[in-house]
């Protein structure tokens, strides 16, 4: 049997409320959206990088986000500063977008939510107070890492949208 990524159901967005509940509302909209431009794909499917010669391919974008999210909430919110990269290394630091493979895509997808949960768990020991230093020395706050990460999903949502139109056609919001 192949394996294919589940389908997913992406939650109700929470418009008004208390300032936590909607920014994790809509950080939590964006994963599950991501999740279900890729529902229902093949690890085939999902190593296709049919926009030109770009190496963007929804496996690509699973380990990228994977990464994303042990990089901002668990090195740097959570301060877990030795914790490797998940996908790439110095000498390959292209490694989450082009070292994907048909086999490895159930492995990374189950990366992918483990470092979600890690995420979640590291942001729910927080106030929106809590602050750090970004790599560059700029403060960030929680409230600023939930709308920086909705940001980083919407983005890649939208290169998700595109590469799954040319997979199969499936368009949709």
């Amino acid at each position: 049997m192949t394996w294919t990524t589940p389908e997913v159901q992406r939650p109700e967005r929470v418009y008004a409320g208390d300032e936590r509940t909607v920014l994790e509302s809509a950080l939590e909209y964006a994963r599950a959206t991501f999740l279900y431009k890729c529902g229902g794909l093949t690890g085939e499917q999902l190593t296709l990088r049919p926009v030109g010669r770009s190496t963007l391919s929804l496996l690509g974008l699973a380990r990228h986000l994977a990464g994303c999210e042990r990089w901002w909430f668990r090195n740097h919110l959570a301060g877990e500063t030795g914790l490797p990269w998940v996908f790439f290394t110095e000498d390959n630091m292209e490694g989450d977008f082009e070292d994907g493979t048909p086999e490895s895509a159930p492995g990374d997808f189950e990366i992918y939510h483990q470092e979600v949960a890690a995420a979640r768990a590291a942001a729910a020991e927080r106030s929106l107070d809590d602050s750090f230093r970004r790599p560059k020395g700029h403060l960030m706050d929680l409230r600023g890492l939930l709308i920086y990460m909705t940001e980083e999903y919407a983005r890649h949502n939208g290169h998700a949208d595109l590469l799954r139109e040319h997979i199969d056609g499936r368009t949709g919001d």
